[in-house]
């Protein structure tokens, strides 16, 4: 009976090891999980800014600017302040302008672009200093 009891310790054990170590490794190559940021166009306040100004990413992570008052809006992004080039910057501005509120664009940084910071303006009201950031981390 006892040898049978044993048997079943062990065997319990070597489960347990097996399932921890399963466990391990799914953890381990799990990718992190990617976020969304959401950049309002114009403040509550019915100030001419992104809000937040600033918005640091990773590859993968996405980013939504909602218009939200004192429309139009829409973001550009200035290729002289771009870690890539006009090509890159082209791709990723969103020109046409936002009107509604809830009216939005979304831009995801990919692994494939370069690390830095974007900055980025609204066209309508750049003079008016609607300018912001996204940095992108590695």
């Amino acid at each position: 009976m006892q040898r049978v009891f044993r048997a079943a310790q062990r065997l319990g054990l070597v489960i347990l090891s097996a399932l921890l170590v399963v466990g391990t490794l799914t953890l381990v190559a799990s990718p992190a999980a990617a976020t969304n940021y959401d950049v309002k166009m114009g403040s509550d306040a019915g100030l001419l800014v992104f809000e937040p100004s600033t918005v640091t990413v990773k590859p993968g992570d996405t980013v939504t600017w909602v218009n939200n008052k004192m429309a139009p809006h829409n973001v550009v992004f200035d290729a002289a302040n771009v870690p890539g080039d006009k090509a890159l910057a082209d791709s990723i501005s969103h020109t046409q302008l936002t009107f509604a509120p809830g009216e939005n664009y979304a831009t995801t940084f990919t692994s494939d672009m370069p690390a830095g910071t974007y900055t980025y303006y609204c066209a309508p009201h750049r003079g008016a200093g609607m300018v912001a950031k996204v940095i992108l981390e590695n």
